[in-house]
Order: C-alpha cells, then structure tokens, then sequence
C-alpha cells in the first residue's frame, strides 16, 4: 500500500515532460488571469481567506505548528490530500504521510510548504504555473488549480 501511494504521489508531483516532448506539443497558455480568478471565487464561495504570496500561490494556515520550519531544500514528511476547485480528489497520502525532498516536487510544494512549521498544517491552492503548467500530466489536465490540504509531520534536512 505505502508503495502504491508513493507511487501516485511521485507520478502527480515529480513527472515532467522532457524538452523534446515539449516541442512537438502547442506552445503553453498563460492560465494566470483564470487560475486567479478560479482561485480567488473557491474562497469566496467556502469563505475562506487566504495569503498570496509574490509568485501567486495562495495558502491557508490553520494550524501554525510549534517545530522546525522547512527550507526549499529540506526533507519532509507530509501527509496530504490533493484536489481540485470542484471537491474532486486526485491523490492522498495515509495519515502517516509520506517522506520526499521540497527540491524534487512541484514549484507549488517547494515554496508552499516552507510557510509551515512541523506539527504545522493548512491548504496551498496552487495555480498552473506553480504546479504542472499548460500541458497535462499524470491524468491533471492542463492549466489546472491544484489544492492540497497538508499537514507538514516533520523536517529531517
């Protein structure tokens, strides 16, 4: 089972199109304008608030957490759920989580869960340019908003 669920969450965090596969593909849309939009109305409607950070990735704390606080380049454990705007699950780790570098994810991890500390936990709403871009990877279409409910267990690097 561990191994299944490292397996999803590898293939939804860490797989990238090659350079060559990128050239015979339409070249990117700029999904920022809808992506905030989609963002900013999935508060609304749950009203809930949020902090945007400069690179336009969004994020909730819910619990601030009492530990270690993570750097771009640190080893966590985190348990999670990834969704989209419309309730949809796309991937989930157990309760235990699962143990990967902050250096091999999407831009959207890297910097959101830098904003926690251990024990720490909260949503990132994540916009295409900070998670998979315009093209589709791992059964995410493109352009997509990627939300994650995370709770960050703890920081080993």
């Amino acid at each position: 089972m561990k191994k299944l669920l490292f397996g999803l969450f590898a293939l939804t965090l860490f797989i990238s199109c090659t350079s060559s596969d990128k050239e015979t593909l339409s070249p990117p849309k700029d999904y920022t304008a809808e992506n905030d939009k989609e963002i900013t109305d999935y508060l609304t409607k749950n009203n809930l608030t949020a902090t945007k950070s400069s690179t336009g990735l969004y994020y909730i704390i819910t619990e601030p957490g009492t530990g270690a606080q993570p750097t771009a380049s640190s080893t966590v454990k985190v348990a999670y759920k990834g969704y989209y705007t419309n309730g949809n699950v796309f991937d989930q780790s157990t309760a235990a989580g699962i143990e990967f570098p902050l250096s091999g994810v999407i831009k959207g991890w890297t910097e959101g869960i830098t904003y926690f500390k251990e024990g720490g936990s909260g949503v990132l709403l994540i916009p295409a340019h900070l998670g998979y871009g315009s093209y589709p990877r791992g059964g995410i279409p493109a352009g997509s908003v990627l939300l994650f409910d995370v709770k960050l267990i703890s920081v080993s690097k």
